[in-house]
């Protein structure tokens, strides 16, 4: 196995930050909303032993650039230059959440770039507003009249109930060089385009493997969004995993990785 290596590619006058894990043929895992690229690292460091793992950050998340816009279409043509100037054409794309319909909307736009597609926990479809509590949470705490990570916690404890949110989401505070606590993520532009975020992914079907895979304890893949999937993706499998929830890859890691292992082998 390879070292974990730290680097930065250019895309569309951007730098994005990833991780590389290993050696082989190449795989892209893609992060959810308020997520970046340490999220899915013990999954990386699992599959990097058949596998070249790239886990980047997407744009206006963890050390990505911050820029005033995010859609699909602008993310899926970040991730279409950052594969063509690391000489990926070809790869198999996981994607998580928000992520997940990045690596659809990659898909559907350039179906040859992508040889498997693996979709975590989203649909196509728009998505419902699952956020608006969190990031009211979020922008109404000032960072930069934070003492400490305690503080921030307790601020949150009190506006978000959920223990396992709660650390995901303190997992974005960093300390800047003055001293002060700031976000990782670009939380105003976030916020501002939240709607772009909830949208659908449209394009030409993508007729290659495609795997969906849902947690048995989230909605966010419904059966009613069958149909829809099997017309952009006519060769979709929906895989269920039992006792799951959103964070499919935090509750059973385990079985996850036995199921992508199967699917990208």
């Amino acid at each position: 196995m390879c070292p974990n290596f730290l680097l930065f590619a250019q895309a569309n006058d951007m730098e994005l930050y990833y991780r590389e894990f290993g050696q082989g043929s190449p795989v892209i895992i893609l992060h959810g909303l308020f997520g970046f690229s340490d999220n899915w690292q013990t999954i990386a460091k699992d599959l990097s032993e058949h596998h070249l793992v790239v886990t980047p950050d997407l744009r206006n998340h963890g050390r990505s650039p911050h820029v005033p816009s995010i859609s699909y279409p602008e993310m899926a043509e970040d991730l279409r230059v950052f594969m063509e100037e690391h000489w990926m054409f070809s790869a198999a794309v996981v994607g998580h959440s928000m992520g997940g319909k990045v690596a659809m909307q990659l898909a559907l736009t350039h179906p040859d770039m992508v040889e498997r597609l693996v979709v975590v926990d989203i649909s196509p479809a728009a998505a419902e507003d699952n956020h608006s509590s969190i990031f009211d949470a979020l922008l109404g705490m000032d960072l930069s009249k934070t003492d400490s990570r305690k503080a921030a916690e307790l601020y949150l404890t009190e506006r978000i109930a959920d223990t396992g949110t709660r650390q995901f989401l303190l997992k974005n505070i960093t300390r800047g060089t003055d001293g002060r606590y700031t976000w990782k993520m670009n939380l105003p532009v976030l916020w501002e385009h939240y709607g772009d975020i909830l949208a659908a992914v449209s394009g030409p079907a993508f007729d290659k493997p495609a795997l969906f895979i849902r947690g048995s304890q989230s909605g966010y893949i419904k059966d009613s969004d069958f149909p829809l999937i099997q017309s952009l993706f006519p060769q979709a499998q929906v895989v269920t995993i039992e006792g799951a929830g959103h964070w499919v890859h935090a509750d059973k890691p385990a079985e996850l990785l036995e199921i992508l292992k199967k699917f990208l082998s």
